[in-house]
């Protein structure tokens, strides 16, 4: 009995992925330029290992799919609309610009103003895939130039239903192989019923999914989650595609809509390696697509077209990214992850050769200059990077530390927030463990005779390393918001006897935090007390009545706190106790300039 076919070619794909990948990675060439270079190998241009790339293809965009979806879950709503002016005014502007810029050099080249345009559209296009996962192994995803990189990233992805109808429009009466006068698929009519679906999404995302999610969670079965939170994505991305807007578009909305729930650092964690595999694959099933044979007979056009392609794009997203005031290394950074033409030029592409905007040659040609863009981008990664190491002394990113010591109480973070923590426990003898993710920091720590370990706690293994199924309390002194309430959520769940004291940026995140059971801290509560203090006795007031005053106000902040923590999320009830509090609060301390001074009191513990 002879072995199905399909095992030998994933024995091929997992064996090329195995040899290139920890190769190019151990000279330095990144992950994603190993499975570019596997693909091409095992493709029909020069291994002929895998005769027909197309039948990978399906699959591997899963790893795009999974790729969006991770990226949704660190971004909340109220984040995502925090980054609207880099979504819909930096995207705009560079998709804009680059098409007209494209659009007018090869119109000037001798194309018909449909055919420039057409192909300007799908230049203008960069790959999300390769650019995040390029920003994300270099931990770049946080830095203003990730995100910027993001926020253009989704623009384009967006703008994929209008570009497409503006092909069909394009497009001549009796100019498509099908006939009509429109491509397939795209009309007002499938505008509206995408925007409708989103909204059906949002809507239910909101009201079902999280029921669902608790319930299925219930049951104790983790291959039943891992299995349900793929139906989550995989579905998500099949009814997006199915109106014409893209399946990663759609993986994307439900991992925004899971971003601030409990379940998140789970369904982190369970995706996380199914995203590594498809999207090797993903990359390898580019490389193969390179049409070698087309390179060889004219390699000066195509990597000619392929260079300058990616300098002008290069020069457009640096402008773009200082008009955005972002400074020259971020600039230079969020440029170059999207300086190559994207995965989403194949489909414009092909719906442009469909219409009949460009001939057989002209598109072939195009396909050959968008893959070999794509392998530009690692390439001038690995050169920035050597270049800036020849001028930097920056520590090179290095794992976490082993730790050898499970004390009762964990503290993550030793910047200003934390030292004050950290010194006043270890002065009453309190054994503790120190985590901290900033590596300048630890050795700083160090050199001043702290114990501090090398780690970031938003990854369970840190925390699960560190011993915190023993401990009793975590600290959480770290300077990240949302990765404060993630950890608190991820910590509630799996150690729900466990006591948390976090540290708080702000009224908000305080709240927030205290709904899932920690004990906030506001980093600026005391000493903007304090200062308060000292301003009042400035003006004239003694110190005894401004320290009273202070005491009052302390009172009287912690009773608004707990009116505000009971009336939960419901913004109109904040608004209306919060305006409350401050007649009350006039009145409370207008009240005490009545009062005989006290020396005498003492001074409560801040809230």
């Amino acid at each position: 009995m002879h072995p199905p076919p399909f095992l030998l070619q994933a024995m091929v794909y997992l064996g090329a992925a195995a040899l290139f990948v920890p190769l190019f990675h151990r000279i330095g060439l990144g992950s994603v330029l190993g499975y570019l270079m596997a693909g091409i190998v095992i493709g029909p241009g020069v291994a002929a290992l895998i005769g027909d790339p197309s039948s990978v293809a399906g699959v591997s965009e899963l790893g795009v799919v999974l790729l969006l979806f991770l990226v949704g879950l660190d971004l909340s709503p109220a984040r995502l609309w925090s980054m609207r002016r880099s979504i819909f005014g930096l995207g705009l502007l560079q998709m804009t610009l680059t098409i007209a810029l494209f659009a007018a050099a090869l119109h000037l080249l001798g194309l018909g103003w449909q055919a420039a345009l057409a192909l300007g559209m799908a230049a203008a296009m960069s790959s999300t895939a390769i650019a995040l996962q390029i920003l994300e192994e270099r931990k770049l995803m946080p830095s203003a130039a990730g995100q910027s990189a993001f926020a253009v990233s989704l623009f384009q992805d967006i703008s994929v239903v209008p570009l497409l109808l503006l092909l069909s429009v394009l497009a001549a009466p009796g100019e498509t192989t099908a006939g009509q006068t429109h491509a397939p698929g795209f009309s007002m009519t499938a505008v509206a019923t995408a925007v409708g679906l989103l909204a059906v999404m949002i809507a239910a995302g909101r009201l079902v999914l999280r029921p669902v999610l608790r319930w299925i969670a219930s049951t104790r079965m983790r291959e039943v989650f891992i299995a349900f939170a793929l139906l989550l994505v995989v579905g998500s991305a099949w009814l997006t595609q199915a109106v014409g807007l893209s399946m990663a578009m759609g993986a994307f909305i439900a991992g925004v809509l899971l971003a601030d729930s409990e379940y998140r650092m789970e369904l982190v964690v369970d995706i996380e390696p199914f995203k590594g595999l498809l999207l090797g694959l993903f990359f390898m099933s580019v490389g193969m697509s390179l049409d070698l044979a087309l390179v060889r007979q004219m390699p000066l056009q195509v990597l000619g077209l392929a260079g300058a392609a990616v300098i002008a794009k290069l020069l457009v997203m640096y402008l773009l990214g200082r008009l955005f005031r972002l400074d020259r290394g971020d600039s230079l950074t969020f440029s170059l992850s999207l300086s190559a033409i994207g995965e989403f030029a194949f489909v414009l592409l092909g719906v442009a050769a469909a219409s009949r905007l460009i001939d057989g040659t002209q598109a072939g040609l195009a396909n050959a200059v968008v893959a070999a863009s794509m392998l530009t981008t690692p390439v001038l990664f690995t050169l920035l990077d050597r270049f800036r190491a020849r001028h930097t002394t920056a520590l090179a990113p290095r794992t976490a530390d082993t730790i050898d010591e499970h004390n009762r109480v964990i503290v993550a973070g030793m910047g200003r927030f934390g030292q004050v923590v950290v010194r006043m426990l270890t002065a009453k003898n309190i054994a503790l463990t120190v985590i901290d993710h900033d590596p300048d920091q630890v050795e700083l720590a160090r050199q001043f005779g702290w114990r501090t370990y090398y780690g970031d706690v938003r990854r369970p293994d840190v925390l699960e390393s560190a011993g915190i199924a023993e401990a009793s309390l975590c600290i959480l002194a770290i300077d990240d918001t949302e990765g404060t309430l993630a950890i608190t959520r991820e910590l509630r769940t799996q150690y729900p006897n466990l006591a948390i004291i976090a540290r708080a940026r702000g009224r908000t995140d305080a709240l927030e935090l205290e709904r899932l059971g920690a004990s906030s801290i506001r980093e600026t509560f005391g000493s903007a007390l304090a200062a308060a203090e000292l301003a009042l006795r400035a003006n004239g007031i003694s110190a005894p009545a401004a320290r009273r005053a202070s005491l009052r106000f302390q009172e009287h902040d912690r009773s608004l706190f707990a009116r505000q923590l009971e009336a939960g999320g419901d913004r109109n009830k904040l608004i209306a106790i919060a305006a409350q509090g401050r007649r009350d609060l006039r009145a409370l301390l207008q009240s005490e300039q009545a009062a005989a001074d006290d020396p005498g009191l003492e001074v409560d513990k801040p809230a």
